[in-house]
């Protein structure tokens, strides 16, 4: 039987991240919070008629519960009691761009978004082991690509950093040198909005004494 719910504190910064991006796990760090990773499977199929942000908000709270099945299969003492998880979409018009499956589909995603305008939906779920609490929300920004050539695409994709990025591109490397403008969260189109988290395990009493020092 798990314990009552344990908050995170300056002593004890552990969250589970039920998610294997190094992305998140940085945004994380940086607010001091300290990610320990445990995901599973989630198909991720958009269902006929879904709407962009239910569908990530779908996939946030699927993937959530899926790692709080998880952790709490084997979970022990000393352990973090709470767990965060998300899923990222870019989205333009009507068309949802997800992770590319080849360099070509990679390339054509950049075209697309060349000259465009898009919107990137991040979507996040919190919430503790036992089951007892849960927050999910789904955070949207919009972001304004200045005009590529052929060969810049091309040369972007070659660097293989567009290939496990939904809509091709990574807007905290390479990809950044391509944005014009953007409105709404950073973070959320890193992959986490990490204003929107922090307050909603606030909310739920889960960081206590937060903002914390170095260790």
């Amino acid at each position: 039987m798990l314990r009552d719910r344990a908050p995170i504190t300056a002593e004890a910064r552990g969250i589970w991240l039920g998610s294997a991006s190094p992305r998140r796990r940085e945004l994380l760090a940086q607010v001091g919070l300290e990610p320990w990773v445990r995901v599973s499977d989630v198909a991720e199929v958009r269902g006929p008629g879904e709407r962009p942000a239910d569908y990530a908000l779908r996939l946030a709270q699927e993937k959530g519960r899926a790692a709080r099945a998880a952790v709490g299969a084997t979970w022990k003492a000393g352990e973090p009691s709470w767990i965060v998880a998300a899923d990222t979409i870019v989205v333009q018009g009507e068309t949802t761009l997800e992770k590319p499956g080849s360099p070509e589909e990679a390339e054509r995603m950049l075209g697309r978004l060349s000259g465009q305008a898009h919107e990137v939906i991040t979507a996040f779920w919190v919430g503790d082991v036992q089951g007892a609490a849960s927050r999910s929300q789904a955070v949207t920004a919009k972001v304004v690509f200045r005009e590529l050539t052929a060969a810049e695409i091309r040369g972007y994709v070659a660097t293989q950093e567009p290939m496990d990025k939904a809509g091709a591109y990574g807007i905290q490397g390479i990809g950044g040198a391509f944005v014009s403008r953007i409105e709404g969260s950073y973070t959320a189109i890193v992959g986490l909005p990490v204003q929107a988290v922090v307050a909603a395990l606030i909310e739920q009493g889960a960081l206590v004494g937060f903002p914390w020092g170095p260790r």
